[in-house]
């Protein structure tokens, strides 16, 4: 009796840090959403460093700026909510045990740095591994796709926009897909994406560095549920290919230290067994998905260009 009680405590307390987590997440993102908004209702670019430090305090006393930022939050969390629950369902359909999605707010350009789940159990099979591992990229592209044909409608051109950037944010294949079909002709340098379209931005980026195929990241565990045992080899291949990036980004350098040194094993999953065909063709689909989202330059400064 004393053993129940404790467990359900400490679920009780879980449940809770989920959820301050969640709340305080969309807090930090709705105060990034509204200073987002503000600059796109007065044609500037989404950062805009010589007003924006300046501009938070008295921005955010507004109820209607806090209102007004939700459209950036909640298609942001919504995004990174179908990530995670498509792992955590995956889990679940399979009998793992799971948690729920931890949110981390954070007070950087987007408001966060994303969300994760906690895998407790092991995972004996390589198809269970593979499914784990896609559902997330998939459930949240699929979120983030509708957000951003949303966004690109409600986008605007503003010419000369580029040139009072202090950021430029990289245009990843499906943004340039959406781009010749909703702005034909215009320059991406003068497009100015709603707020929903920047959080299907950031959609995109997560789903791209989720799914590099390396170590434990989405991708890896692809990788390892169809290679099995070279899936070391081959993670330290593709982290030694980050290197070159890292002349037009640099923190792809970081990333591919970081992740060949401490990054490219994987608890080992004892299935002799190859994947089935079905599978191996939704890998390709994975593969199309990572390209379609993969940026060589996410982010670069005035400085940089």
């Amino acid at each position: 009796m004393f053993r129940g009680a404790r467990v359900i405590r400490s679920r009780s307390s879980r449940l809770g840090l989920h959820i301050l987590l969640l709340f305080l997440t969309l807090l930090s993102t709705t105060a990034v959403g509204a200073r987002l908004v503000d600059n796109f209702n007065k044609n500037l670019p989404p950062i805009y460093l010589a007003e924006d430090l300046r501009a938070y305090a008295s921005l955010l006393a507004r109820p209607s700026a806090w209102t007004g930022g939700l459209v950036f939050s909640l298609t942001l969390l919504a995004i990174l909510m179908a990530h995670e629950m498509g792992h955590y369902l995956a889990c679940r359909y399979y009998g793992l045990d799971a948690s729920l999605p931890y949110f981390m707010p954070f007070p950087s350009l987007i408001g966060t740095l994303g969300a994760f789940i906690r895998i407790r159990s092991p995972i004996y099979s390589r198809r269970v591994l593979f499914d784990v591992g896609l559902a997330g990229p998939l459930a949240g592209f699929a979120l983030t796709v509708p957000a951003a044909l949303a966004g690109f409608a409600m986008s605007k051109v503003v010419p000369g926009l580029a040139v009072a950037s202090d950021l430029d944010f990289g245009t990843p294949p499906l943004f340039w897909i959406l781009q010749k079909l909703f702005f034909p002709g215009v320059a991406a340098g003068d497009l100015l994406l709603h707020p929903v379209a920047r959080a299907a931005w950031v959609g995109v980026f997560a789903t791209a560095l989720n799914l590099l195929p390396i170590g434990q990241l989405d991708g890896g565990h692809i990788v390892y549920a169809l290679a099995g045992e070279r899936h070391r080899r081959l993670s330290r291949i593709f982290a030694l290919m980050l290197l070159p990036l890292g002349v037009f980004y640099w923190p792809w350098l970081l990333w591919a230290l970081i992740l060949f040194v401490f990054g490219s094993g994987h608890p080992p999953v004892y299935d002799p067994f190859e994947l089935d065909p079905a599978r191996k063709r939704l890998s390709v689909a994975a593969l199309a998905v990572f390209l379609l989202c993969f940026m060589v330059a996410p982010v670069e400064t005035r400085l940089e260009r």
